[in-house]
């Protein structure tokens, strides 16, 4: 069975993710359940919308440094904001993200799903 999951991220990120300039989306900590595939994109304050989606090629789990040399060249972010991220962390995550798909027109919660908050980090959706 395939699960989707909403992400919060930073509207910046979303655009760079969506302009295909960031293949990878960090995260401290990852889904429990391996059966999730797709993502569904909530930019965060100031947009406070959901945008789009994106299909999860892989989950890639290792050390901070690691991590960084796999991933940096599509990050999105600079090294330093990276380190700020995962500081103190033993593992960090990154989520290669697939098939990047923006929306023609962004759209609030409440008008997708049966709830209107955003989740701090992900929610399951099914």
């Amino acid at each position: 069975m395939q699960t989707k999951v909403l992400l919060s991220i930073k509207p910046q990120f979303a655009d760079q993710i969506f302009a295909g300039t960031k293949r990878y989306e960090f995260r401290r900590v990852i889904f429990r359940s391996d059966s999730v595939t797709k993502v569904v994109v909530y930019a965060s304050s100031p947009v406070q919308r959901v945008i789009g989606e994106f299909r999860i090629a892989e989950i890639l789990a290792s050390d901070v440094k690691q991590l960084w040399n796999k991933t940096k060249s599509y990050a999105g972010i600079e090294k330093e904001h990276f380190d700020d991220y995962f500081d103190g962390r033993a593992t960090a995550y990154a989520i290669k993200i697939c098939n990047p798909l923006k929306y023609k027109k962004p759209a609030k919660l409440e008008h997708l799903f049966e709830f209107n908050r955003p989740p701090q980090s992900f929610r399951y959706l099914g």
